[in-house]
């Protein structure tokens, strides 16, 4: 026998049967010997044979095979909506293919192209911080392949999406700040162009208005990658500058990770003088010291919900129409914006 995956033809040839015979043995079809069966279903368990699941899903025009394209697989958050994805898609007898783009235009373009090929029969993406030209996402709608965003919205794209509502999210932190007497707080922003980092400013500023609080430009640091090192040379230079700063605001909890360490560098007490809430709660956000105060997303829960949507989209149930489904956030309290707690322990 031949090395390699083994075909319907090799153990045709083996056993000098007709390849229809060994086809309708492997299905257990009536009128086959059963020394025939049991001759051809143990030389197909001796050399491990499987099915052919592309020939399969060009007579059944489906290959029970979504595609799923995620910027990180290292985030906690976005393996937290894999977890979702693939337990709705285990119950509607699915397999999961799974892309990272790390937060990269050109290889999620390439893994759109990748999936398409492998004729996925839907596309649940989540797009990079670089991704603003959408032609490879618009030609996957114009082949007729369902797809549905999650996590962050895509303006201009009329497609169904599953997203967390970061304003509300962002608005709870902010206030939460607030009330810890915060009055100078630093917002290390998202990237512009993704919805997510305009919403989570937009419910920064909006918190900040309605307490009356002066809305200082300078205070507002993009942070276009994310990272605990931009985030930390960001907060540096900021706080060498001598400006007046009493609370901080990271759109994500790698930028507050690095906002916690130049603080701490600077010798400034957190959260006494400096009060600092992230996003997304990362496991480290309860591991390190102080404990990170952090808005919580539901990502197991979005990942169900996005399988949902795509596969009423594969099965023609969704009437044709994009529906978008806001979850809600949680603000989860820690050490590093508690004030409250710090001052009921003093002496």
């Amino acid at each position: 026998m031949k090395k390699g995956q083994v075909t319907i033809k090799d153990i045709a040839k083996e056993l000098n049967i007709s390849c229809s015979t060994v086809s309708r043995a492997l299905k257990d079809f009536p009128g086959i010997s059963p020394s025939t069966k049991k001759a051809v279903t143990e030389l197909a368990n001796k050399y491990n044979y499987r099915p052919n699941s592309i020939a399969l899903s060009l007579r059944n025009q489906r290959t029970n095979v979504i595609g799923v394209i995620i910027p990180e697989t290292v985030h906690f958050f976005f393996s937290t909506v894999i977890s979702g994805i693939e337990d709705e898609a285990m119950k509607e007898g699915y397999n999961v293919m799974i892309c990272q783009s790390n937060e990269n235009y050109e290889r999620e373009a390439d893994s759109i192209d990748a999936l398409m090929s492998a004729r996925v029969d839907g596309l649940l993406v989540s797009i990079s911080r670089e991704t603003s030209d959408l032609e490879h996402l618009k030609k996957v709608v114009s082949e007729g392949t369902p797809m549905v965003f999650f996590d962050r919205l895509v303006e201009g794209m009329n497609a169904s999406s599953v997203i967390v509502d970061d304003y509300q999210g962002a608005y709870d932190a902010v206030e939460h700040l607030i009330e810890q007497g915060c009055r100078h707080i630093v917002h290390l922003s998202g990237p512009s162009n993704l919805i997510i980092g305009r919403k989570r400013k937009e419910g920064y500023i909006s918190a900040l208005e309605d307490y009356e609080i002066p809305i200082n430009e300078d205070n507002i640091i993009e942070c276009r990658n994310g990272t605990e090192q931009e985030a930390e040379r960001a907060m540096t230079q900021l706080l060498a500058s001598g400006k007046k700063i009493d609370g901080v605001f990271a759109s994500n909890d790698m930028a507050a990770l690095g906002a916690l360490k130049a603080v701490k560098k600077a010798n400034i007490r957190i959260p006494e003088e400096v009060a600092i809430v992230g996003f997304s709660n990362w496991q480290f956000s309860s591991l390190i010291h102080p404990t990170l105060s952090s808005v919580a997303q539901p990502g197991y829960e979005m990942g169900r919900e996005a399988a949902k949507l795509i596969f009423q989209e594969i099965n023609e149930s969704s009437n044709g129409k994009s529906i978008i489904r806001i979850l809600d956030t949680e603000l989860i309290v820690r050490e590093s914006s508690d004030r409250k707690t710090v001052k009921a322990a003093m002496p």
